[in-house]
């Protein structure tokens, strides 16, 4: 977050207007924070545009940005809107880049001439790694942790096993710690046999952790009820928050040291880092538990293989453009395997290289 704030700067200098999404409300408002301290008595005139921003206040902020009044908008979906209109964007930040579809992204990218942009991402999507190979894109890695921090061990568990993973957690809620609980549903379906986060709720709060306070999230609920549950559960008030993937991309809790995750084998190699990046957000050691059925696919054997493996979210991001192929480099699918004809890209990475070097040098 910091390196695109810092990047944004020179274009602000320069009089230019940049823009920077975030997939939701939360997080923008949380980036909005972190704007606001670092340009702190800079002159840099920043604003905020949500979907919740309405009538009057939504009018003068439009109107603010076409005139050029604004030099950095941060904001969610709501920026993509066709009657957002900039006066000149030329740079623009789209962080968590795999929760934007290639459609989204490019709506952004129409709103000036030619823009320049960084897109940030724990676990880039295949598609995006596809594009680096082939030199569309350049890559800036940041692989050190943050001084102090130490990598998520994560552990996987057997399906009937999890009476081991409750007495870990108690023992870190003892000490003052908090706990996600992530499931594949919000409810109980009637086509697939699996644990639900409504019904997961009701056990983990009355029967399992009674004396701790439990909360659920899932992506029906209000827009206002998720900011307040992951609001009182970053300031302590909640212990444990039972949800669904919709924690994938949250704010940062830095008590937080227990992910459990169930039916791991259901979710993909990016939700399930950005899950296991809920936790270990300070020097507090962390722990991730994906708990796996007995019935796995090959597929979902190997995803739960590299999850234990590394906390390199570059190398995840790799592999898993190895087991779900690139996409449509020249169109909207971002995973599937294309069909060349003469070469492969995992095998001639290194011819794809060369050919890149020389048209440098055309």
């Amino acid at each position: 977050t910091l390196i695109g704030f810092l990047s944004a700067l020179p274009y602000i200098e320069a009089g230019m207007q940049t823009a920077f999404i975030a997939p939701t409300e939360l997080l923008a408002e949380q980036h909005v924070k972190t704007a606001s301290r670092i340009f702190e008595g800079t002159g840099v005139r920043l604003a905020f545009l949500s979907g919740k921003l309405t009538g009057k206040k939504r009018e003068l902020l439009l109107e603010a940005l076409a005139k050029g009044e604004i030099d950095l908008l941060i904001g969610t979906h709501a920026v993509l809107s066709s009657n957002v209109v900039f006066k000149d964007l030329e740079f623009a930040i789209i962080d968590e880049q795999q929760r934007f579809g290639v459609i989204q992204r490019s709506a952004l990218l129409e709103k000036g001439k030619q823009i320049d942009y960084i897109m940030m991402s724990a676990t880039p999507i295949p598609r995006s790694l596809e594009m680096a190979f082939f030199g569309e894109l350049k890559i800036s890695t940041v692989r050190t942790m943050p001084p102090g921090r130490k990598p998520v061990i994560t552990y996987t568990v057997k399906e009937g096993n999890e009476e081991k993973i409750y007495t870990w957690v108690r023992k870190e809620l003892a000490m003052g710690h908090q706990a996600y609980f992530v499931y594949p549903l919000i409810d109980e379906s009637e086509k697939m046999n699996l644990k639900n986060a409504s019904q997961m709720h009701e056990m983990l709060s009355k029967e399992i952790f009674p004396e701790y306070k439990c909360a659920l999230i899932h992506s029906k609920m209000k827009e206002e009820d998720k900011e307040r549950i992951m609001t009182d559960f970053a300031a302590g008030q909640i212990q444990i928050l039972i949800a669904t993937s919709v924690v994938e991309v949250g704010v940062d809790v830095k008590t937080a040291t227990c992910m459990v995750i169930e039916h791991a084998e259901r979710f993909g190699l990016s939700s399930l880092h950005q899950l296991r990046g809920r936790v270990g957000r300070s020097e507090l050691q962390a722990y991730t538990f994906l708990v796996f059925s007995n019935e796995l696919t090959d597929h979902a054997k190997e995803r739960l293989r590299i999850m234990k493996e590394t906390n390199d979210g570059f190398e995840i991001a790799e592999r898993d453009l190895k087991l779900r192929g690139p996409g449509d480099i020249a169109g909207v699918d971002q995973s599937g395997f294309m069909n060349f004809r003469l070469a492969d890209i995992f095998e001639d990475i290194d011819l794809v290289k060369r050919i890149r070097k020389d048209l440098e040098n055309l």
